[in-house]
């Protein structure tokens, strides 16, 4: 009940913001068809963000015959989770990185780059896919997906505002400073409705994910290497949707001082931290 509720204020939260940058771009109209827009939007991201994040990411399906050792550590995990067994996909990038996704656990989806395959043990792997799960178990995942599809196109809107500036109710051309306004402050709104969902549920994730693998200190060990690769071998989709970073076990996008700020991961120390205490 209580992830319907976040659902729900997600995208309420969300269609606030398109009525804002609608009545910004065309006065009380735009804010109408902004509306109606976020309507469809909401729908269509209920229904189809995952099918469109891993398209985004070029990612393959794979099964018992395509990729045997993978496929079965995943429906080993799932049957300790107490899951049916989610889709599972690969994704052909040397970035090290995995997330969930769909709208949830009957309509689930695993996705890990084939570099994560290659840079970790098996035992840290299987500490990353069952954090992944354990997203799946809390049913987060639709969370995580309509707010990264709903951000892309909150931001793409307001990059309209920004380009094409907007009308008053009369036709006559509003106040640019306004318009400007909106087109900047709208994305990083977003931004941090994403944030403050993201954030806490790494965390349960972690937890979920220990308790599911049975091996802490295996995904505190996976999460310092990702970490420490991911910074150095860039993840293309991710630069291209920045708005799908929050869904990856770990931030794939690289950031220094004010933009840490505004980052959708809580710090990787941290969260090793809290995996070698439960270890203890």
């Amino acid at each position: 009940m209580f992830s319907w509720f976040k659902t729900f204020l997600l995208m309420a939260a969300i269609t606030a913001l398109f009525a804002v940058v609608g009545a910004a771009l065309a006065g009380r109209g735009g804010m109408w068809m902004a509306l109606i827009f976020a309507a469809v939007m909401n729908m269509g991201a209920y229904w189809f963000s995952d099918v469109l994040v891993l398209r985004m990411y070029n990612a393959r399906q794979v099964d018992a015959n395509s990729a045997p050792e993978f496929y079965s550590m995943i429906e080993l995990l799932a049957r300790r989770a107490g899951l049916p067994m989610p889709k599972v996909y690969l994704i052909d990038e040397d970035s090290p990185n995995a997330f969930a996704t769909g709208r949830s656990p009957e309509h689930a989806a695993v996705a890990a780059t084939t570099g994560i395959l290659r840079v970790l043990s098996a035992n840290e792997l299987r500490g990353v896919m069952a954090h992944e799960l354990a997203h799946v178990k809390h049913r987060d995942i639709l969370i995580s997906t309509i707010a990264a599809t709903l951000a892309g196109a909150i931001s793409a809107v307001a990059n309209l505002a920004m380009l094409f500036g907007g009308r008053n109710d009369e036709g006559r051309p509003a106040n640019p400073v306004a318009g400007l306004l909106v087109a900047l402050l709208a994305p990083l709104a977003a931004a941090v409705i994403q944030m403050a969902i993201s954030r806490a549920r790494e965390f349960e994730a972690d937890r979920g994910g220990a308790e599911i693998s049975g091996d802490p200190l295996a995904l505190a060990s996976a999460l310092e290497k990702i970490h420490r690769y991911a910074s150095g071998i860039p993840l293309p989709a991710a630069q291209a949707h920045p708005e799908t970073a929050q869904m990856m076990i770990v931030n794939p996008l690289s950031g220094q001082g004010l933009s840490r700020l505004f980052s959708t991961h809580p710090s990787t120390q941290e969260r090793v931290r809290r995996l070698v205490e439960m270890a203890r």
